[in-house]
C-alpha cells in the first residue's frame, strides 16, 4: 500500500462474533438481514436532525496475509476489529483455530520460525502508540492467544522473516518523513533492535529475508519517488558484521520498490513494482542471477518450478526451460499468499484458499465464509444511494443495502470500490487496485464488473461523478507508481471511454471531481514540497482539453468538490479551508476555516440546496448565502478506511457511517430554516 492517507478512526465494534454468525451464514447464500432499524433519539429542538441507524455497512472476514505451515494456512485479517488470526485446516476445509491481537488494523506480514511452533505477525496501525506491533501465537497451543513480543520504531510491519536461529527480522516504515528501518527481534532476550536505515531515501520497505548468514531487506518508494525518493534498492545484510551492500541487478534498477522476497533453493526470489521483470539472484554468489521477464511476488519452489503472483493469475517458471506457464487462469482477485503443499500450489483469494494443480492448470476453491471464517463490521470505502438502495464499498465486496425490504446482499467485486454513483438504478464505481470503472445492474443480477479501463498505472480511482449533460461517468484517479493522476469520462451508452493522463500536472493526482453544464472540475493534491497544492481545472470531457484553471491558494490539496448553483465549493485537506469559487467569474468569492469540523480528508455532496460535508468526526452544512459552516451531526466517528464518504439520495436523505454502522440523517432543521427564508 502506498503513502496515501487514510481514516480509520475509532472503528467501534459492533457484538461479539457469535452474534454475528447468522448474519456471515446468510452472506454465504449471497444475501444477509440488516441489523433491526433504530431511530436514534431526537435531540432537543424541533431543528435537529433525524437520525435512522441501519446497521452495520459491511460485514464479512477480509484478509491481508496467509502462510501455510504443516497442514493448517494462516489467515491473517484486514480492517476487522479486533485483528484476528484464524487457521484453516486443508484436510478438512475448516476453520480450527483462532487468536486476536491487541493492536492494529491489519495483518500483512507472516513468518513462522524453523520448528513450525511459532507463528510470528506483524500489524499495520494508525500512528505508533507504545503496543506490541510484533506478536507471536505458539501453534502447539493454539488455544492460548497470541502475545505482542516487540514494538518496532516503524509504525508498521509489512513483511517479516525468521532466521534459521529463531531471530525474526521486520520490514515496514509508514511514516514518509522517516525512512524505514531493517529491525531484529531476539527471542533469546525479547530485545527489539533497529539495524539502521540502509537508504535514507526510501520511504518504505515491504520485503524482507534471511538466510544462516544473510539478511535481505527491499525498499523503494511511493508515489513514483517524487521529491527525491530513492527507487527500488534490495540491501543484504551480514549477519555478523550488520554491514549491507545494494545488490538489485541494474535489469530492475529502475523500479519503484522491491516487493517480495522469497528464500528459494539456493536462491532469492525477487519481487520489484515497475519494471515489469523479476529476478532469481543466486545466494552463494549476489552477481549471478536471472531475470523473469514478468512482474511477481510471493515466490515459491517445486522441483525445478518457481510459483509466483501475477494478478489475476499464478504462474510457473520452468528453471531449466526458462519457459513460463499460467498456472491459474481465473481471476480470483487479490491473493495474499503462496505456498507450496504437496505437489500443488495453495494460495488465498479476498474470498477462498485455493488449490492449484500446476500440471493441469486446475483449481479447488474453499470458501472461507463457508468454511466458519469469524467476520465483523469492516471498514468501508465508497458509497452511492439511489432507486432505494445504498451501495457501501467493501474489501472485495459491495454491500447493498435494499431500502424498502431492510435486505442487505453482498456483491463479489474484485479489489475496493474507492468511490460510486447510482445514474438510472445502475452502480458505477472507482474500483482499486487498476480495475478501471465497474458497473453494477440489479436487475441483471450479473456481479460488478469493469467497463472500463485507465491508463497504466492509474491504479486508485478517487472519485466518482455524473454528468447529466453529457450521459458521462467522470472519475479522477492516481498512480501510486509513477505519481501524478488521471482524468476518465466513460460513456455508457456507447462503452467509449476518454483519458487524461496527467491533466493538472505531473504532480498532483485528481483527487476530487464534479460537473456542471457539461463541463468537470478537477481538484488537484499534490503531496511533495514543491508545486501549487490544490489546483483546480475547468475540463471539457467532450473535447477532452482544459478550458481554465484557478490555485485557490490553500496550504494543502483538495479533499472534495460540490456545485451548488454557480458556485464550485472546495474541501481542502488537513482543515486547511473551505474555498468557493464562482463559476460565472471564474474568481475565488470565499475561503473560510474548517478546523473546527475536520481534520484531514472529507467529502462534499449536495441535498435540497445545501452543500454537506463530512469529515472523520463531523457532518456539517454550508449556507449558501454566507457561506458559513454549522454542524448538523458530532461525533460521527465513521469508520472508513479510504476517507470519509456522504451522499444524498433523490429525496434529499443523507447517508454515511456512524462508526461501523450505516445512518441515514434527514436535516430537517435546515428545511425549516429554507421555508421560513422563502415565506
Amino acid at each position: 500500500m502506498s503513502n496515501f492517507a487514510i481514516n480509520r478512526r475509532q472503528l467501534l465494534q459492533a457484538g461479539s462474533i457469535g452474534g454475528l454468525a447468522a448474519a456471515l451464514a446468510a452472506m454465504s447464500q449471497g444475501a444477509a438481514e440488516a441489523a433491526p432499524r433504530q431511530a436514534a433519539p431526537r435531540q432537543q429542538g424541533a431543528s435537529s436532525p433525524q437520525i435512522l441507524d441501519l446497521g452495520p455497512a459491511v460485514v464479512q472476514f477480509s484478509l491481508m496475509s496467509s502462510l501455510l505451515v504443516g497442514d493448517t494456512v494462516y489467515i491473517g485479517s484486514r480492517n476487522l476489529n479486533p485483528v484476528r488470526i484464524i487457521g484453516f485446516h486443508l484436510p478438512t476445509q475448516t476453520i480450527t483455530s483462532r487468536t486476536d491481537l491487541g493492536s492494529g488494523y491489519s495483518i500483512q506480514a507472516l513468518a513462522a520460525d524453523a520448528t513450525g511452533q511459532y507463528l510470528y505477525a506483524g500489524v499495520l496501525r494508525d500512528g505508533i502508540d507504545g503496543k506490541p506491533n510484533i506478536y507471536r501465537w505458539d501453534l502447539s497451543n493454539p488455544n492460548q492467544p497470541a502475545v505482542g513480543v516487540g514494538e518496532t520504531g516503524d509504525r508498521d510491519i509489512r513483511a517479516l522473516a525468521v532466521a534459521p536461529d529463531g531471530k525474526v527480522y521486520a520490514a515496514g516504515g509508514g511514516q514518509t518523513t522517516n525512512a524505514p528501518s531493517l529491525w531484529e527481534y531476539d527471542p533469546a532476550s525479547n530485545a527489539t533492535t533497529s539495524w539502521g536505515v540502509p537508504d535514507p531515501g526510501a520511504t518504505i520497505a515491504q520485503s524482507v529475508a534471511a538466510t544462516a548468514s544473510t539478511v535481505y531487506f527491499g525498499t523503494g518508494s511511493t508515489l513514483g519517488g517524487g521529491n527525491g525518493s530513492s527507487p527500488a534498492r534490495l540491501f543484504a545484510f551480514d549477519r555478523t558484521t550488520k554491514t549491507s551492500a545494494n545488490i538489485l541487478p541494474a535489469e530492475v534498477a529502475t523500479g519503484v520498490s522491491v516487493t517480495s522476497l522469497s528464500v528459494l533453493d539456493g536462491q532469492l526470489g525477487v519481487g520489484v513494482k515497475g519494471p515489469g521483470k523479476s529476478v532469481l539472484i543466486n545466494l552463494a554468489d549476489h552477481t549471478q542471477y536471472t531475470i523473469i521477464p514478468k512482474t511477481g511476488v510471493m515466490f515459491r519452489q517445486l522441483g525445478n518450478q518457481v510459483f509466483f503472483v501475477k494478478e489475476p493469475g499464478v504462474w510457473s517458471y520452468n528453471m531449466t526451460s526458462r519457459k513460463m506457464t499460467q498456472i491459474l487462469t481465473e481471476d480470483v482477485g487479490a491473493m495474499w499468499g503462496l505456498d507450496v503443499y504437496g505437489t500443488k500450489a495453495v494460495t488465498v483469494s479476498s474470498y477462498d484458499v485455493i488449490e492449484v494443480n500446476p500440471s493441469t492448470a486446475t483449481a479447488v476453491k474453499y470458501d472461507l465464509t463457508q468454511a466458519g471464517a469469524p467476520g465483523g463490521p469492516q471498514l468501508c470505502m465508497g458509497l452511492a444511494a439511489g432507486a432505494g438502495d445504498v451501495y457501501v464499498g467493501g474489501t472485495g465486496t459491495i454491500a447493498r443495502h435494499q431500502l424498502g425490504s431492510g435486505q442487505v446482499s453482498y456483491l463479489r467485486a474484485t479489489g475496493e470500490a474507492k468511490d460510486a454513483v447510482i445514474v438510472g438504478g445502475i452502480l458505477y464505481t472507482g474500483q482499486y487496485n487498476s480495475r478501471g470503472i465497474y458497473a453494477y445492474d440489479p436487475a441483471t443480477g450479473q456481479l460488478p464488473h469493469q467497463v472500463a479501463a485507465l491508463p497504466a498505472g492509474q491504479n486508485r480511482p478517487l472519485d466518482v461523478c455524473w454528468d447529466a449533460i453529457t450521459g458521462l461517468v467522470i472519475a479522477g484517479a492516481q498512480n501510486d507508481t509513477g505519481g501524478g493522476g488521471c482524468f476518465a469520462a466513460y460513456n455508457p451508452v456507447t462503452g467509449q471511454v476518454t483519458t487524461k493522463v496527467n491533466p493538472i500536472d505531473n504532480l498532483q493526482m485528481v483527487r476530487a471531481v464534479a460537473t456542471k453544464d457539461g463541463v468537470a472540475y478537477l481538484g488537484g493534491d499534490n503531496i511533495y514540497p514543491g508545486g501549487p497544492r490544490g489546483t483546480v481545472v475547468a475540463w471539457d470531457p467532450i473535447a477532452n482539453q482544459e478550458l481554465w484553471r484557478l490555485d485557490p491558494g490553500q496550504s494543502a490539496g483538495v479533499a472534495a468538490l460540490a456545485v451548488h448553483g454557480r458556485y464550485l465549493y472546495g474541501m481542502s485537506r488537513r482543515a486547511a479551508g473551505l474555498f468557493v469559487i464562482d463559476l460565472d467569474t471564474r474568481q475565488l468569492v470565499h475561503a473560510g476555516n474548517l478546523s473546527s469540523v475536520c481534520t484531514d480528508f472529507g467529502a462534499l455532496t449536495v441535498s435540497r440546496g445545501i452543500v454537506y460535508g463530512v469529515s472523520d468526526t463531523t457532518v456539517f452544512r454550508i449556507d449558501p448565502t454566507t457561506f458559513a459552516v454549522s454542524v448538523v451531526v458530532a461525533g460521527i466517528d465513521g469508520g472508513w478506511y479510504s476517507g470519509p464518504h456522504i451522499t444524498a439520495d433523490e429525496d434529499g436523505l443523507l447517508y454515511t457511517l456512524r462508526g461501523a454502522n450505516l445512518v441515514r440523517i434527514d436535516d430537517v432543521g435546515a428545511m425549516q430554516t429554507m421555508r421560513r427564508q422563502t415565506t
